[in-house]
């Protein structure tokens, strides 16, 4: 940004910053009394790249549970660790399967039903009721509501690097995107990202939920109070992401895979429930 000096006066001294407009502009104030913005417009990408970082240096973060919380919550682990884990076993294969079925190859080649089959499948994660999805897919019919999945499931995975994953998952939540496949939200998406990337995503589907979303488990095992997805400042794709690598570093390492880390923190919800 250029110097700045009163037009009125040309002194550079005693120059204040009253205000910054939201194009990144400054409204200046001489001690002479005059007042005038000064500087260039911020580009909206870099804005948008401001506000993400600062955002996200903003999310709570490890540090900031009680180290007595932190303590109960170890003890809980230790227990829960001491008694082996019985894993469906159909799990490994299918998701090596869909691991597979998700490369751009996989989803240019795959059968339409192999993507119904996985938006309606329990194995190894529960997104729930998808009866949108499922009316959707019946009222497009196979082949459209096909390539609208691809394309979905594709933009998430592989959309281009200036968009973080978590404004890419935020549009296809809100159907930014004209190819956004209809009902396939927040649980699927967040499906898909678990079966890519088992060793960074929990399998908890949901970031708000009765029966235990990442927020609720955050506040009840961690005592932190994650953002409500209603806040301004805060888009849904982000919370889902941001609360995922939270509780993913909270939980920490011993448990055989994210599927029974998840269950340990859905455990010790009702743990901490329980004993009040």
């Amino acid at each position: 940004m250029s110097l700045a000096i009163c037009p009125l006066c040309s002194d550079d001294e005693d120059i204040e910053v009253r205000a910054t407009l939201d194009g990144g502009r400054r409204v200046l104030s001489h001690r002479c009394g005059f007042e005038w913005e000064h500087g260039e417009p911020v580009p909206a990408q870099r804005r948008a790249a401001r506000s993400f970082e600062s955002l996200r240096a903003s999310f709570p973060k490890p540090e900031d549970v009680d180290p007595e919380r932190l303590e109960r919550v170890a003890r809980l682990k230790a227990r829960y660790l001491a008694v082996k884990p019985d894993f469906d076993p159909r799990v490994a294969a299918y998701w090596s399967k869909y691991q597979g079925v998700f490369t751009p190859e996989g989803l240019r080649a795959c059968d339409p039903q192999v993507l119904k089959d996985f938006a309606n499948s329990e194995i190894g994660a529960r997104p729930g009721n998808q009866a949108t999805f499922n009316s959707a897919w019946n009222d497009m019919g196979d082949a459209a509501a096909a390539e609208s999945t691809r394309s979905t499931i594709d933009y998430l995975l592989y959309g281009p690097d200036e968009v973080p994953l978590e404004d890419r998952f935020q549009q296809l939540l809100d159907g930014a995107q004209p190819f956004a496949m209809t009902g396939f939200k927040e649980a699927l998406l967040t499906k898909v990202l678990c079966v890519m990337r088992p060793e960074r995503f929990l399998t908890i589907l949901k970031y708000r939920t009765d029966a235990g979303g990442k927020r609720e488990i955050a506040r009840l095992v961690y005592g932190l109070e994650l953002p409500a997805p209603e806040s301004v400042s805060w888009t849904s794709g982000r919370l889902i992401l941001w609360s995922n690598d939270l509780l993913r570093t909270l939980v920490g390492d011993g448990f055989a895979n994210q599927q029974h880390a998840a269950a340990f923190l859905w455990w010790a919800k009702d743990e901490v429930e329980r004993s009040g």
